[in-house]
């Protein structure tokens, strides 16, 4: 799965669970930034498994959209 399907998965769902602005969705944004606590992060994760069909078995700590994209691109 390509990088662009992730991220726009990825910014698709946050623009759904938060109030941020879709400009202000970068690979660089961190999810504290974009208003999403680690409840949040839990349901993201889930929206995400469905929205991409894969399995998210997260065993590090994700601060980025980078990050999440760069672990699920090497799933």
């Amino acid at each position: 799965m390509d990088e662009k399907t992730i991220f726009d998965a990825i910014k698709e769902t946050v623009i759904e669970r938060t109030d941020a602005n879709e400009d202000d969705i970068k690979m660089e944004s961190t999810f504290r930034e974009l208003g999403i606590d680690s409840l949040d992060t839990v349901e993201l994760l889930m929206n995400l498994e469905d929205k991409l069909d894969v399995t998210i078995e997260v065993d590090r700590k994700l601060e980025t959209v980078k990050d999440l994209v760069d672990f699920i691109a090497a799933l």
